[in-house]
C-alpha cells in the first residue's frame, strides 16, 4: 500500500484547493459581453450558410463548351515507321498535290497490283502512262494509307473542305540493329500536311507572280 491510500483526507483537501484556484481564475462575464458572443456566433453561422449556397449555385451553373477554332491545315506525324526511306520518298512524291481521297484510291490500286509507283534508278520498267521504272510497294503502301485516313479525320475535325496534300516529307529515323547486331533495320519518319484546295491555288499563283 502507498501513502496516497492512507491519506484520504489530504487528497480531498488538495482537490478542494484546486477547485478554489480554478474559480478564482474564472472571469465573470458581463451581460454585454454575453450578448456580443451570441451575436458573433450567429453571424458565423449565417456566413457559413451563405458560403454553402454559393457553392451549390456554382455547381448548378452550366458548363459552357468552348467553340472549336477552325484551322487552316491538318497534320499527321508518322514516327519510326517500319519503312524504307527510298520507297517512302517515291510514295510521298506520288501522293503530293492530290486530294486525300484520290491518294487513298491510287494507293489501294497499288495494293491490288493495278498500278505501280514510279521510281528512279536501276529498277525494272513497269506499264503505266508517263512512267519508265517503278515498283508495287504493297506493304509500305498499307502503312501510308493508315496515315492518310488519320489525316482525313484530322481535316474533318478542323473543318477543312476539299483537303489537298501540300507537304509529304520523309526523313530517315534512328535504325536499331537486328539480332546480334548483324544488320540495321529500316525506320522512317513521315510528315504529311493537308490544306484547303483554294488556299493551295492562291499560294501557287503568288509564287508564279514573284
Amino acid at each position: 500500500m502507498t501513502e496516497k491510500d492512507y491519506n484520504a483526507q489530504q487528497r480531498t483537501a488538495k482537490t478542494l484547493e484546486k477547485q478554489k484556484v480554478a474559480e478564482k481564475k474564472k472571469v465573470v462575464e458581463t451581460p454585454v459581453e454575453k450578448i456580443e458572443k451570441k451575436e458573433n456566433t450567429e453571424t458565423k453561422k449565417e456566413n457559413a450558410v451563405e458560403e454553402k449556397k454559393e457553392r451549390k449555385d456554382e455547381k448548378k451553373t452550366p458548363i459552357v463548351k468552348k467553340q472549336i477554332e477552325k484551322k487552316d491545315e491538318a497534320v499527321v506525324n508518322g514516327v519510326s515507321l517500319h519503312l524504307s526511306t527510298k520507297k517512302s520518298v517515291a510514295i510521298c512524291k506520288f501522293i503530293r498535290g492530290k486530294t486525300i481521297d484520290k491518294a487513298i484510291e491510287d494507293l489501294e490500286d497499288v495494293e491490288k497490283l493495278k498500278r505501280a509507283i514510279p521510281m528512279t534508278g536501276e529498277i525494272p520498267h513497269q506499264k503505266g502512262k508517263g512512267m519508265m521504272s517503278g515498283r508495287y510497294m504493297t506493304k509500305s503502301v498499307e502503312v501510308i494509307i493508315r496515315l492518310l485516313k488519320d489525316l482525313k479525320a484530322n481535316s474533318n475535325v478542323n473543318g477543312i473542305e476539299e483537303p489537298v496534300i501540300a507537304e509529304a516529307i520523309p526523313n530517315r529515323a534512328s535504325r536499331p540493329r537486328g539480332r546480334f547486331g548483324a544488320w540495321k533495320r529500316k525506320r522512317t519518319h513521315i510528315f504529311i500536311k493537308a490544306v484547303e484546295k483554294n488556299k493551295l491555288k492562291n499560294k501557287k499563283q503568288k509564287e508564279k507572280k514573284k
